[in-house]
């Protein structure tokens, strides 16, 4: 599977942590000692836990070595370490905040998945989760028809799908694990220099399995034909620039304390 590229990734740094922040300042524990963020990438997320919660134990995970090593190096204050949250066999202990910005939609069987995120948290932790929601945005309807063009032969390529459920269906898993829980949606309107700097911006996440796919020759065609794609799909602002809706999924969700029994 194509490996991810931290530098391509933090091209557009700011963007992809606001989510974060945001997702943060939700987060109701006062004190909390010990923090899990899953799917760290390069570290700017669990930089964001570090600064809102100095004094907790703050671990990021992921699976991509070029991530980790990319993490450690820019903040080599912070504990991170290569591993797979669907790999059971691993015990990384409990936490009071288990966190995760823009990674479990990479990851299936969310319905499995959720309630094991649960069972490590601590009595009365969070869980916080960030998911992209974005298949209804142009740029992302326009992928999904080029990649499906023949020519491209990705049928035969084992490509990382989205793992998303429903927001309903969402609603449902957390209602059946907590009855203290939140759910919102944010769509960012992200100001894009040009249409380059778009494809530049899925380069280094959505389209990343299909570029290991090709050639260079191949991959510089594949660009080009989204590129112009979407060049007829969307228009410059008066100031020249392009908006780019990025539409994302949150939830918040506590381990309540077990009601003691008479």
């Amino acid at each position: 599977m194509a490996e991810w590229n931290s530098e391509l990734y933090l091209k557009f740094k700011n963007q992809r942590t606001q989510p974060s922040i945001d997702l943060v300042k939700r987060i109701c524990i006062q004190h909390p000692h010990s923090i899990l963020d899953i799917g760290c990438g390069p570290g700017n997320s669990t930089k964001v836990l570090k600064d809102f919660f100095p004094d907790a134990e703050v671990l990021g995970i992921d699976n991509s070595e070029n991530m980790i090593a990319k993490a450690k190096e820019t903040y080599p204050d912070i504990t991170f370490q290569i591993s797979d949250i669907t790999d059971h066999s691993q015990n990384l202990g409990k936490f009071d905040i288990i966190f995760s910005n823009a990674c479990l939609q990479w990851v299936p069987d969310h319905k499995t998945l959720l309630p094991a995120l649960f069972e490590k948290l601590n009595e009365n932790g969070v869980l916080a989760v960030q998911i992209p929601m974005n298949e209804k945005e142009m740029l992302f309807q326009i992928v999904n028809d080029v990649v499906c063009e023949e020519k491209w032969k990705f049928a035969s390529v084992p490509i990382e799908e989205m793992k998303t459920l429903t927001c309903e269906d969402y609603f449902d898993i957390l209602s059946s694990l907590t009855s203290q829980f939140d759910v919102w949606e944010t769509v960012y309107y992200h100001n894009m220099p040009s249409i380059d700097s778009m494809i530049d911006w899925i380069k280094g996440s959505r389209l990343r399995p299909y570029l290991h796919a090709l050639n260079e020759a191949d991959q510089q065609l594949f660009l080009s034909e989204i590129a112009e794609k979407a060049s007829h799909a969307y228009k410059k602002q008066e100031n020249g620039e392009i908006i780019f809706k990025f539409r994302r999924f949150f939830f918040t969700a506590v381990r309540s304390a077990p009601h003691s029994s008479i």
